[in-house]
C-alpha cells in the first residue's frame, strides 16, 4: 500500500512533460516585453526628435 501512494506521488510530482515548453514560454515572454519597452521608449524619443527637426526647419503647423 506504501508503495502505490509513493509511486502515485513520483507519477504527480515528477512529471516533467511540458515544463521545457513552459520554460520556453516564460523567456519568450520576456523577451517580448523587453522589446516591447524598449521599442515603445525609442519610438517616443524618436518623436520628440523628429518634432525638433521640423520645428527647427520653420515647418511647424
Amino acid at each position: 500500500m506504501l508503495k502505490m501512494y509513493w509511486e502515485m506521488i513520483q507519477a504527480r510530482y515528477l512529471n516533467e512533460k511540458g515544463q521545457g515548453m513552459v520554460e520556453y514560454g516564460l523567456i519568450l515572454a520576456v523577451i517580448a516585453a523587453i522589446a516591447l519597452a524598449s521599442f515603445t521608449s525609442m519610438g517616443t524619443g524618436l518623436v520628440a526628435k523628429m518634432a525638433d527637426i521640423v520645428t527647427k526647419l520653420g515647418g511647424g503647423t
